[in-house]
Parts: structure tokens; C-alpha cells; sequence
């Protein structure tokens, strides 16, 4: 009996990823997901479940990656107002590639616990890191002492969605960054 070919769990969870990135949950085939993976169909189930396990998987993987990207995109500059600043600035650049995380609140919004836990879990850890950062800014002088930390930061992460959805109905490279700067502008 032939023994069944190696593969790297994370290379073909993150192919897969591009996928559900690229069609979605109802949108991506099981084929694709072989084709992208490298991977036979038993080995898909035998490793990840069925799609939707598969999906979970790559929706948990994708938001912990984003959501310490755009951590560290944070604390990247000194002044707080450049390091959100430079969180924007990451937005824009990979807009184009779609968001698993926007992508799967559009297709379900919250009609699936599983989904949502994963999206609660992100957002506990990156909303009071830029409410941190935004405050931070107002001592710098950088967002005004008026703005409420909390609606500032929901504000931003709203646009960032906007921003992705914009991307993926085709909005130009430049359209995006006005979206970025109105945004950063509304801190002011």
C-alpha cells in the first residue's frame, strides 16, 4: 500500500486561505481548494475536516496574522499618530487582496457563532490597542483632545473595511490612499 504524500499543514492552510481570500465560502469549490493546496481530496479531509472546517481554520489563521500586523504596524513609529498612520498605510497596500476577515462578515455577517467568536477574539485585542494609540496621539497633539478614543478607533476600523470593500469593486491605487488620508484627516 502506498503511504500517503507529506505536506506542510500551514503552506496549505495559507493556499487555501488565498482562495476562500479570493471566491469566499459559497464561491470556492472543493476542487480549488486541491488545486491550491496541492493536495488530494482524502487528505484535505483527512487533515482540515470539510470546507467549512477548512474555512474556520483559515479565517482563525488569517485574523490572529492581520491583527498582529496591524499591532505592530502601530507600535511601529515613535509618534503615535505615524505608527496609525503606517496601520493605514498596510491597509491600502494589501487592499487588493481582499480581507478573509471583511469578506466573511459579508457573507455572513453574524449568522455563524463560530465565525463571529473569531472575529470578537481579533477585535478584543486590536480595538484597545489603537483606543492606546489614539490616546496616545491626543497627548502628542497629533488627534484631537476632543475626539472620543473609543469612536475614533471604531471609526478607523470601519474605514479600513471600506477601504477593502472599495478595493475589491475596483477602485484605483489613488482613490484608496484619499480614502486612507480622509480618514487619517478625521482624527484631526
Amino acid at each position: 500500500m502506498a503511504r500517503p504524500r507529506e505536506f506542510d499543514k500551514d503552506e496549505a492552510l495559507d493556499a487555501a486561505t488565498s482562495v476562500f481570500r479570493e471566491h469566499g465560502f459559497e464561491g470556492t469549490s472543493t476542487e480549488m481548494l486541491v488545486q491550491a493546496m496541492g493536495i488530494g481530496r482524502q487528505s484535505l479531509y483527512d487533515a482540515f475536516g470539510d470546507k467549512w472546517q477548512l474555512y474556520r481554520s483559515s479565517l482563525q489563521r488569517y485574523a490572529f496574522a492581520e491583527t498582529q500586523a496591524h499591532a505592530s504596524a502601530l507600535r511601529s513609529e515613535a509618534r503615535a499618530i505615524d505608527g496609525i498612520r503606517a496601520m493605514v498605510e498596510r491597509v491600502i497596500a494589501d487592499a487588493r487582496h481582499g480581507c478573509l476577515g471583511v469578506n466573511s462578515i459579508c457573507e455572513f455577517g453574524c449568522s455563524r457563532r463560530e465565525l463571529t467568536e473569531i472575529h470578537d477574539a481579533a477585535r478584543r485585542v486590536l480595538h484597545p490597542a489603537i483606543i492606546r494609540r489614539v490616546r496616545d496621539a491626543q497627548a502628542e497633539g497629533g488627534v484631537a483632545p476632543d475626539a472620543d478614543p473609543e469612536q475614533a478607533a471604531a471609526f478607523l476600523s470601519a474605514s479600513f473595511a471600506g477601504i477593502r470593500i472599495a478595493a475589491r469593486a475596483g477602485a484605483r491605487p489613488e482613490q484608496l490612499k484619499a480614502l486612507g488620508q480622509m480618514a487619517l484627516r478625521a482624527l484631526k
